[in-house]
């Protein structure tokens, strides 16, 4: 049971970030200037329609009152209703989450499979040629936006070569293969930039774990340097990199906003953006609460996936 207390304990921790989230959310229409029961109703809506309409919403309760039910419906997961969609958030959002999910996850494996490899080749050629060619490349990434990448992408792979879709998500399941051929260029677009700061994440984590009194003993003993540098060395240089990874999966729920829409991908992010633009506050409020808890969420995975790998903290 003590073994479990530090994994209950940051549990635990999330809950007043859980509440502040949700209080943030509630209050994101409060905030808004001016009416904006007048800006979803526009100019030519008459008083008694203002009223009717302010009615409908609850939002001529007191503002404590509109919390707690606020509170209710999101325990309950009814997150209102989308005035110009005319159907739930809840299901809008769910409808719309999974695609947002797969592009994230699929950027990220992506990133880890590119950053990893060239992060201990980068580490074990310090100062040589391929060490400053995937220094510069890992430069390019990092500077090169998502907006200025999609679309080369498209003219590239799509419109010279006709190897890709442009846009859309295709036709058939989720995870079929129309699908996961509309998802290449935008896991590629999402990806590249976060290869590249894992990159550098890995070569710098790989050369001070080298650099370490254990993998000179390892040498010592004559392991096979395959063996030093992969079984040891990587392994506990992918540890302080998992917290990277956890922080940069709320930076690619960020740029998913863009991406999904350079590529009309059908995600939660291009569905924000429709909802912003159509003054649709309940919908907004729907996605924006989507996107912090499941920021929340892969910040408290990676915490517990952290304290899993590094004993001491097991120990604390």
């Amino acid at each position: 049971m003590k073994s479990l207390w530090p994994i209950v304990k940051r549990v635990l921790l999330t809950l007043p970030v859980l509440w502040i989230i949700v209080s943030l959310v509630f209050l994101l229409i409060h905030l808004v200037p001016g009416d904006p029961v007048a800006q979803m109703m526009g100019e030519g809506a008459s008083s008694t329609d203002l009223s009717a309409f302010r009615h409908q919403l609850g939002l001529d309760l007191p503002l404590h009152t509109q919390y707690l039910l606020y509170w209710k419906g999101v325990l309950h997961g009814d997150l209102g209703r989308s005035i110009r969609l005319k159907d739930s958030v809840t299901t809008l959002v769910l409808a719309r989450y999974p695609y947002t999910l797969l592009m994230s996850l699929t950027s990220l494996l992506l990133a880890i499979l590119l950053a990893v490899p060239a992060g201990v080749g980068s580490a074990l050629h310090r100062g040589k040629a391929t060490d400053r060619i995937l220094g510069g490349v890992s430069l390019v990434g990092l500077s090169f936006p998502n907006f200025a990448l999609g679309p080369i992408l498209i003219l590239v792979f799509s419109i010279a070569l006709g190897w890709l879709p442009v846009s859309g998500a295709g036709t058939g399941p989720l995870l079929g293969t129309s699908t996961m051929l509309h998802l290449v260029l935008p896991s590629i677009t999402l990806g590249l930039s976060l290869a590249a700061i894992l990159t550098r994440m890995v070569r710098t984590s790989m050369l001070e774990e080298l650099g370490q009194d254990y993998i000179r003993t390892a040498r010592a003993k004559g392991l096979p340097e395959r063996t030093v540098v992969y079984k040891h060395a990587l392994r506990n240089a992918l540890v302080p990199v998992l917290t990277v990874v956890g922080l940069q999966f709320g930076s690619l729920l960020a740029g998913a906003i863009v991406t999904e829409t350079i590529f009309s991908w059908p995600g939660i992010g291009r569905l924000t953006l429709s909802a912003i633009s159509n003054r649709d506050y309940a919908l907004v409020q729907g996605c924006t609460l989507t996107i912090g808890l499941t920021y929340l969420a892969a910040n408290l995975l990676t915490d517990l996936l952290y304290t899993l790998a590094n004993p001491r903290l097991r120990r604390s």
